[in-house]
């Protein structure tokens, strides 16, 4: 196994090198730029020079006036020793950023993973359990639900419902208009009550793929020989589910569940710019929208790695859920 964690993370690291230089090469030919806003702003000043002298002077100073290539080994010497530069729309460095805003996002997606494993995986077995059953066209009608409904109109609706006709919660924002009158727990609780509709919505809009997954692969596993042979020897109907069946399709499961590593800390830039929460998956929006190729390449880069971590667990945890897997 340590061997094979070993050839992993140096395959990911040769991974990750072509994968930056391929988003670099996309950040340097996107067609709007903070560089060119700011020239284009301060060449409108009264006695300032002229655009194309400010556009100059700009590149040169934030190191886009040479080709890609070498502009790409420029950023990665620097990348490598943990300097990504600063945000140009945000005026601070990117890490300083970023580190401000990713904590509102991994609290979200990991409220709403949890949320997601914990009513997707027991609904998705019920649903095997009693097949063709109205217990079974309840839950797929709901996961159907799910997987169709965009998240922009479900969030519409639940403000509507919650936010307008109802009261209970404020249309935007992570915190309150009272919350520095707060104590430290109040101010938790304050953000965690502006948290419920997001939370929401990101679980319903993914709770209906994770949902169905477990159903097809316990029925699947419910019709093997071993299963019915363990009900002809007495066996328990639980035991025979929760035990016998449920292990076997944790594999498949865990495939899944490792592919949502990223979205615990990339954001959810649709819900996060309808709540206006200032998590990583907005302000990532807003750096994109403004040509700032700092921060978006930092964003993208922490991306990929998430993903190369994720795939890495999810093989992993193979052995760990199946005695009978093991990497040679």
């Amino acid at each position: 196994m340590t061997k094979f964690i070993v050839k992993r993370l140096l395959l990911s690291v040769v991974i990750l090198f072509f994968v930056s230089m391929i988003i670099y090469g996309i950040m340097r030919c996107m067609p709007t730029s903070f560089v060119e806003q700011q020239a284009l702003t301060l060449s409108q000043r009264p006695g300032s020079k002229s655009y194309q002298e400010w556009l100059t002077q700009l590149q040169a100073a934030y190191g886009l006036d040479t080709g890609v290539v070498q502009g790409y080994f420029t950023w990665a010497s620097q990348a490598i020793r943990g300097q990504f530069g600063d945000s140009w729309y945000y005026n601070q460095p990117v890490v300083q950023k970023f580190s401000s805003v990713i904590w509102y996002s991994f609290a979200l997606g990991l409220a709403a993973f949890i949320l997601e494993v914990l009513v997707a995986i027991p609904s998705g077995i019920a649903a095997a359990r009693k097949q063709y059953s109205a217990t079974d066209y309840t839950i797929t009608v709901v996961a159907l639900v799910g997987i169709s409904l965009p998240s922009f109109f479900f969030a519409t609706i639940l403000k509507y419902v919650f936010s307008v006709r109802l009261g209970w919660f404020d249309l935007y924002g992570i915190v309150g208009r009272n919350h520095q009158q707060l104590s430290d727990i109040g101010k938790i609780l304050d953000m965690a009550h502006h948290m419920i509709l997001p939370v929401i919505t990101l679980s319903i809009v993914s709770i209906g793929s994770l949902m169905r997954y477990t159903r097809t692969n316990m029925l699947e596993v419910l019709n093997a020989d071993y299963i019915r042979t363990a009900r002809a020897k007495g066996v328990s109907e639980r035991k025979v589910v929760n035990y016998h069946a449920f292990r076997n399709i944790l594999i498949p499961i865990v495939t899944l569940l490792g592919g949502t590593l990223p979205s615990l800390f990339s954001g959810a830039m649709i819900t996060e710019t309808l709540f206006q929460i200032p998590g990583i998956g907005y302000t990532s929006y807003e750096c994109v929208m403004q040509g700032d190729i700092p921060f978006v390449m930092f964003y993208m880069l922490f991306s990929a790695v998430l993903i190369l971590v994720g795939n890495l667990i999810a093989d992993i945890l193979y052995a760990v859920v199946d005695p009978r897997v093991r990497v040679n």
